[in-house]
């Protein structure tokens, strides 16, 4: 397996806005990887370089692995195909159904293979776009706010869904999120992209599972969000 390594990632947009300036960063072979940022700061601009869905950028050096699969926010399931066809479309292996199954049993879903998309809810089809991720067996595994339109429960479900799976294939992972604990209780180390510009990089060494009530997750968020432009007053000591 082979890891991710950028150096100096350039990508300006019409009149010469600089939405990427020399981003530098490596992601190791079964590291999981959060990338933090407001709105604007190049998040998802960086992960469609990375997906191969933006050519046109300028960078010293960028180093892929060869199989890369995207889970964006929206699971993006083409309504008119069952929910195993969309597990494998455009997958070149023979045995697709069985190949689907698989993945979807991975998933919790194998008993939904033949349903059509639209009967499924959120957290369901969520987990149908990465059953069609995970089926690609992918080196690096790039999510797009993939929780961002769950509710709290099926969200901590997903969570939990995604470091199991994490753990059994153990591809790179990049998540991208606007959210500072699901940053801290799923990723080993947390980026901070500001204005096109890495301005934090936080190992995070708190065994999993995590609970944000950790006094380090506590210290790491508040931290974060100072990078984030968001200052938190220490909470008053009892008497």
């Amino acid at each position: 397996m082979s890891g991710v390594k950028i150096s100096s990632l350039y990508r300006n947009f019409t009149g010469g806005v600089p939405v990427l300036d020399g981003v530098t960063l490596t992601i190791a072979p079964g590291e999981f990887l959060a990338l933090l940022g407001r709105s604007g700061s190049g998040k998802s601009t960086l992960l469609r370089i990375l997906a191969g869905l933006d050519r046109g950028y300028h960078a010293d050096a960028l180093e892929m692995p060869d199989s890369v699969s995207v889970a964006f926010q929206e699971p993006r399931l083409y309504p008119w195909l069952r929910v195993w066809r969309n597990v494998v479309l455009n997958l070149p292996v023979e045995n697709r159904r069985r190949v689907a199954r698989q993945a979807l049993a991975e998933v919790g879903l194998d008993k939904k293979a033949d349903v059509w998309p639209l009967t499924l809810s959120g957290g369901q089809a969520q987990r149908v776009s990465l059953a069609r991720a995970l089926a690609r067996e992918p080196e690096l595994l790039l999510l797009d706010e993939p929780f961002g339109a769950l509710d709290a429960l099926t969200r901590l479900s997903m969570h939990k869904l995604v470091l199991d799976l994490w753990r059994r294939h153990r591809p790179g992972v990049l998540l991208v999120t606007h959210d500072v604990d699901e940053a801290l209780l799923l990723a080993d180390r947390v980026l901070v992209l500001d204005a096109g510009r890495i301005v934090a990089n936080i190992s995070v060494a708190v065994p999993r599972p995590r609970r944000m009530t950790h006094s380090v997750l506590d210290g790491l968020k508040t931290e974060l969000l100072a990078h984030l432009g968001v200052h938190v007053d220490p909470q008053p000591t009892g008497a």
